[in-house]
């Protein structure tokens, strides 16, 4: 039987005991993330900023400088990178702190504007409330008598009190206002300083600590444990790179198109962008929000302010939506669901520093999952690929007679490929899986039911024979019998007549499938006829019964090019096959012989069946298309 689709990953069953170890180490690794965060989250930024610098070291390698030169350039450079946008960013921001004064009156006026715009009605509400129940002490509501008493008007200090109140609250010495200073950036410096010295001894030692750490995951099996960790280090890599880059050009485009619409310090907001994008979900959003309070800060009206949140929502709208899916691609494997997922629970074990690092350390994770086996239901929860491969689908959605949702991926199958290799690679290993199930009792008679009618829907659906494909597919009710093949053949021949074709054809034009009498085996040979009538070969479904039948007077043995047998799984015996390939010889002495013979992976024999000289046996529907067209090729 031909595979199944190369990227599509099979399931595989998850033993209790392998998933209960799992879940167990899975809760000591997050208590040892929770209890040792001061240390880990240094540590997790080194090795992030680490896959950042190493191709940098690389290529300075290439060109012939040493490990530790190589080291202590890429480190400097990208440290005076970050410097350089810091400086920047810094100089944009106090140039914005000195323009604020100007500013003063349009932030006045447009605050009050606001007042009355959102809290004015609901004051008139209150206002309106309490005269209906009457609320008031005592009065008339405008005696003045009534009214609370308003406290008086704050007012403005003099110079002295002025420079009171300025003094209030300052340091008395300029020793305790160094303290006050260095208390305040001890911690961001104390972790930047680890961070930094963390990332120099990695890119130092980074050849070492990598087979350090083979050796702890585990020595014994060296192909495994390296695969793993090459995964991990390329998802990464190119994880971060793409988004580097995406970030710079994202960064210039804000800043151009900021400049462009007259929004003050565009330099600032499109270097915090550019470094904000780092932060999942909530570092754009609010970089865009600090914008548009600027905007309308600086601008009298209010067109600064829709210009600043509709450029930020076009640009994230078309860099989200269009640009990095196609740059990223698959680049880290994870689905969306597992990174919205991913964001919110390392935020929570990790707070802010969580957000940014929570993309990097889920995909270790799911990396894990793929090679350790007692990890396996993390690749299953986190990973982009199909938890069930096309045939399961297919067969899933059956048995919830949910034909619909099977013909549209079918009809999006078949815009890529060919109908013979969907027959191959989702039809018929799903009518396995079904079979299984009949074997073995596992479905109820009205789940049987179901499944046959759902099968039979769908191949009429997507069959291209008169035009069907351009119809709209009709649901089939209810089968007029539990022979999924009889009425398949019963409705073509409703609609093309009796004889499925031409009776007086020309010679070697037409192609029959015939079934062994299993139902399986009719069925198959069904769907082989309608694979190549899909390729516009005059191919027609006869039993042996028909064969044994009077043909019209019109008919001519001289027209059959092929006879292919089918035979599914081999629910007929080998002496079966050979008095039908002899009787075949007998009634059709010009025809050419062949076998479908498809099987189950897991029914597979080693033991090749016999047929006769010169009879050719194929495994597939698509290869036996092919093979009918070379011959049609070389009769022509």
């Amino acid at each position: 039987m031909t595979p199944y689709d190369p990227h599509v990953l099979e399931t595989r069953k998850i033993d209790p005991q392998v998933f209960s170890t799992g879940l167990r180490n899975l809760a000591i690794v997050l208590a040892l993330l929770y209890l040792g965060r001061d240390v880990l989250i240094p540590i997790s930024l080194a090795a992030i900023l680490s896959l950042i610098v190493a191709p940098l070291v690389r290529v300075l390698r290439r060109l012939g400088l040493g490990q530790n030169v190589a080291v202590g350039v890429s480190g400097l450079g990208f440290i005076s990178f970050l410097g350089a946008t810091g400086l920047v960013i810094g100089a944009q921001f106090f140039s914005l702190m000195a323009d604020l004064p100007q500013y003063e009156e349009t932030i006045r006026a447009k605050s009050q504007m606001l007042r009355e715009v959102t809290l004015g009605p609901i004051e008139d509400i209150e206002h309106q409330v309490d005269t209906v129940l009457g609320r008031r002490v005592s009065g008339r509501l405008d005696d003045p008598a009534s009214r609370p008493a308003r406290a008086p008007a704050a007012r403005s200090p003099g110079p002295a009190e002025a420079s009171t109140l300025d003094l209030e609250g300052l340091p008395t010495s300029p020793v305790t206002l160094l303290t006050t200073v260095a208390a305040r950036i001890w911690a961001p410096l104390q972790l930047t300083g680890i961070v930094v010295v963390v990332l120099v001894f990695l890119l130092l030692d980074h050849e070492n600590i990598r087979d350090r750490f083979v050796r702890l995951a585990g020595a014994h099996d060296l192909t495994r444990t390296t695969t793993a960790i090459n995964d991990a280090g390329e998802r990464l890599s190119r994880y971060f790179a793409s988004q580097f880059v995406m970030n710079l050009g994202v960064g210039a485009i804000c800043g151009l198109g900021l400049t462009l619409i007259g929004l003050p310090h565009a330099l600032m907001w499109a270097g915090l962008t550019a470094l904000l994008r780092f932060v999942p979900y909530i570092g754009v959003l609010g970089v865009a929000i600090a914008a548009a309070i600027f905007a309308a800060a600086v601008s009298p009206g209010w067109s600064l302010l829709g210009l600043t949140l509709g450029f930020y929502a076009v640009l994230e709208t078309v860099t989200g939506q269009f640009v990095e899916p196609k740059l990223y691609g698959h680049t880290t494997g994870m689905s969306p669901l597992a990174v919205i997922v991913a964001a919110i629970f390392w935020s929570w074990l990790w707070g802010p520093v969580g957000l940014v690092v929570s993309i990097p350390l889920t995909l270790c994770l799911m990396v894990a999952g793929q090679h350790i086996k007692a990890l396996g239901f993390l690749n299953i929860l986190l990973g982009d690929a199909p938890a069930l491969t096309m045939p399961q689908r297919f067969y899933q959605r059956a048995l919830s007679g949910d034909s619909h949702e099977i013909i549209r991926a079918a009809k999006a199958y078949l815009k890529r490929r060919t109908f013979a290799r969907y027959c191959d690679r989702v039809l018929t290993p799903a009518l396995f899986l079904a079979g299984r199930d009949f074997r073995n009792g596992a479905i109820t008679e009205a789940q049987q039911a179901t499944v046959r009618t759902v099968v039979a829907t769908v191949i009429e659906a997507i069959d291209t024979e008169l035009g069907r494909k351009s119809r709209r597919y009709r649901r089939v009710s209810v089968l007029d019998d539990d022979d999924i093949a009889k009425h398949l053949r019963r409705q073509r021949e409703l609609a093309i007549g009796q004889w499925q074709g031409p009776i007086a054809a020309r010679p070697h034009s037409v192609v029959l499938g015939v079934g062994l009498g299993a139902r399986g085996d009719d069925l198959a040979a069904e769907i082989l006829v309608r694979v190549l009538r899909d390729l516009h070969i005059d191919a027609r479904n006869v039993s042996m019964d028909d064969l044994a039948l009077a043909p019209p007077p019109e008919a001519s043995s001289e027209s059959v090019l092929l006879v292919c047998l089918v035979n599914l799984n081999r629910e007929r015996p080998e002496e079966h096959v050979q008095l039908a390939f002899a009787k075949l010889g007998t009634l059709l002495p010009g025809a050419q012989l062949a076998l479908l013979l498809l099987e189950e992976e897991s029914m597979q024999s080693d033991t090749p069946i016999k047929v006769p000289t010169g009879t050719l046996v194929l495994n597939s529907f698509e290869a036996m298309s092919q093979h009918v067209v070379g011959l049609l090729v070389s009769e022509a």
